[in-house]
């Protein structure tokens, strides 16, 4: 069973929906911690509204966060990227890659030019994409003849997205993509080479990137560090808790610059002084709605990062 949700030999739905390797209902068992609206595919849908707020966040946050909740493989570092200080965030959009075998590339090609898929196969993933995905590929980290896009198909995607793309594998023509405006693109490393031998194994499945595990439809960070892969059904939790520990930590900045306590008082475990200098802190902030004590308190409570 394992071996058919791998390999698109069910292309189940026509051209103009959303083609996937495992059937909708296998996505959403998959995904069944996630409760809110989906994609026609099954793919969780995370807002828009939440996708713009993490942008804010910081990443390393984001990780120990998840680390709390016991999501101990949703980070992977060692990246090329064009653009170090813009980050991308999205929606993932997963695709799987192997070494070409010509026997079961050729009937991956028959049913795909069948439901409508044109050119190479590793152009199908752009097919799926829309406004706010991150095309995700497992590319078994091959960089030489492993460069899954150039600058056209990069022209496409960022059409499509309006983000980039996270490769473990190659891509070539970094000029080219450069000159794509708000176009970002995670990968192992450039290369002048052309993709060969190479065929797509899956598509809106779930895949490894390197020490991490993605599923379609995760919310996709990354920044100069790495690449971090929220699930969906925790997107909204940690982006609200890593938001509020930006406004904690510049809190406990002013306060420690001030001498008004020490770092022992704001790293451990904060007293009702420091909750009620908080919300009275947060007050005089200009265009930041204040916490009430109350949601304070219930932000502290259990505290795992």
């Amino acid at each position: 069973m394992k071996f058919l949700y791998l390999l698109p030999l069910i292309l189940m739905l026509s051209a103009k929906l959303r083609a996937q390797t495992i059937p909708k209902e296998e996505l959403i068992f998959l995904t069944s911690e996630w409760k809110g609206e989906r994609f026609p595919d099954g793919r969780p849908k995370v807002p828009d509204a939440l996708i713009e707020q993490a942008r804010e966040v910081n990443i390393d946050d984001v990780w120990t966060i998840l680390e709390g909740e016991g999501y101990h493989c949703q980070f992977e570092g060692g990246w090329k990227m064009i653009h170090p200080d813009k980050p991308i965030v999205g929606r993932a959009v997963t695709a799987m890659f192997m070494p070409a075998r010509p026997d079961v590339e050729q009937h991956i090609k028959e049913r795909g030019a069948e439901k409508g898929f044109k050119g190479n196969t590793n152009s199908w993933p752009i097919q799926q994409l829309s406004k706010g995905d991150v095309y995700v590929a497992d590319g078994f980290g091959k960089i030489s003849e492993g460069t899954l896009i150039g600058s056209n198909l990069g022209n496409a995607i960022y059409a499509r997205t309006g983000t980039g793309v996270v490769f473990d594998a190659s891509a070539r023509d970094v000029d080219g993509l450069e000159e794509i405006a708000g176009f970002n693109a995670f990968v192992r490393d450039w290369d002048p080479s052309y993709l060969k031998n190479v065929m797509l194994t899956g598509l809106n499945t779930p895949i490894r990137i390197g020490r991490a595990i993605v599923l379609p439809g995760d919310l996709v960070l990354t920044s100069r560090e790495g690449v971090v892969f929220i699930p969906a059904h925790l997107a909204e939790k940690v982006i609200k808790i890593a938001a509020f520990i930006i406004v904690k930590d510049q809190f406990g900045f002013e306060m420690l610059k001030s001498g008004r306590y020490t770092p022992g008082e704001i790293d451990n475990n904060w007293t009702d002084a420091i909750r009620n200098a908080f919300i009275e802190w947060q007050h005089k902030q200009a265009g930041k709605a204040p916490m009430t004590r109350q949601e304070l308190d219930k932000m502290l409570e259990k505290r795992t990062w």
